[in-house]
């Protein structure tokens, strides 16, 4: 694979943002925040990579799109979708920010292709500007890929150097036992599982359990989908390090807007290494905003159960 290879099906718009095509399909990058709660407010921890894809200009779901997409060219298209949402992340010169992008172990049909497959992305950061810390290898508990399988995709994502999550806890078979043999960096929460929890008195205990013993494992939850100003309130009672839905921030096209609405401090950027552009197509980079950001205002209620309406309405 040669330093330019990545870029051959990629397309960079006018802002700068990469997308790819596919027939009469484009397939651009929106990311989405996930934020962590700290002590002075929340701060983007990361991104999660999302394909929007559109024909004609008319918008068309990722569902009905795979769809369409023939058997054989899967796992090319995953595979540039990923390149796509680490150079997008990268263009936003970010010091510490991570980006999420999906995996499915299912479609390496061979070592070989696994290995194939770190190289490239292990380049995409290398040209982004992200370390391999800074990239999150997301695995579905609804993939249906045997544990054996996923514990050794997590092996060697880990001896490269990039973190793991899985996603969907709480969808099918999800048990703490089960984590702690593939032992990930991150579990995201199945969203509706979340919901119908925090809807009772009963399931809210019974998820602060979940969520410290994921803790005491060194495992960090996210709740992610969270839709109403009451969700962030319990989550952050919960002590849920990560969260990521609409009620803080929806997902952008990239190049997003993300830092003028939520900047890193300049001292976030003393020593951070810039992307590299030699033998590539030149990424221009917005400056920082020196003007660091806390929480969004969120209302604050006595906790009560059953149905909430959103402090908008």
């Amino acid at each position: 694979m040669t330093p330019r290879s990545i870029f051959a099906n990629l397309v960079r718009s006018e802002s700068g943002a990469f997308s790819t095509g596919y027939g009469p399909f484009t397939l651009q990058s929106a990311l989405q925040p996930i934020f962590r709660s700290n002590d002075t407010g929340l701060e983007i921890e990361a991104f999660e990579g999302l394909v929007r894809v559109s024909r004609h200009d008319e918008p068309v779901s990722p569902g009905e799109f795979f769809r369409l997409v023939s058997s054989n060219d899967i796992a090319d298209i995953d595979s540039i979708l990923r390149t796509i949402h680490i150079l997008n992340t990268g263009r936003l010169n970010r010091s510490r920010t991570g980006i999420f992008v999906k995996f499915h172990p299912g479609l390496f049909r061979a070592p070989q292709e696994m290995r194939q497959e770190v190289e490239r992305i292990k380049l995409a950061g290398h040209e982004a500007g992200l370390g391999p810390a800074r990239i999150v290898c997301e695995i579905s508990e609804k993939s249906g890929v045997a544990d054996d399988i996923v514990a050794s995709f997590i092996e060697h994502m880990r001896a490269i150097g990039f973190r793991v999550a899985i996603d969907d806890y709480g969808a099918g078979d999800s048990d703490l036992a089960r984590l702690k043999r593939v032992k990930p960096d991150y579990v995201k929460f199945d969203a509706s599982w979340v919901r119908d929890f925090l809807d009772n008195s009963a399931g809210y205990a019974l998820l602060r359990v979940i969520v410290r013993q994921m803790l005491d494992e060194g495992i960090e939850p996210i709740f992610e989908a969270l839709e109403e100003v009451w969700q962030v309130d319990l989550c952050e009672e919960l002590g849920v390090p990560l969260m990521q839905g609409y009620a803080l921030a929806r997902p952008e096209l990239a190049p997003t807007t993300f830092n003028e609405t939520f900047p890193e401090s300049l001292a976030d950027f003393a020593g951070a290494p810039a992307p590299r552009n030699e033998d590539t197509p030149s990424v221009d980079h917005p400056a920082p905003s020196p003007t660091p950001v806390s929480r969004p205002a969120l209302a604050r209620h006595a906790r009560t159960f059953g149905r909430r309406q959103s402090a908008t309405e």
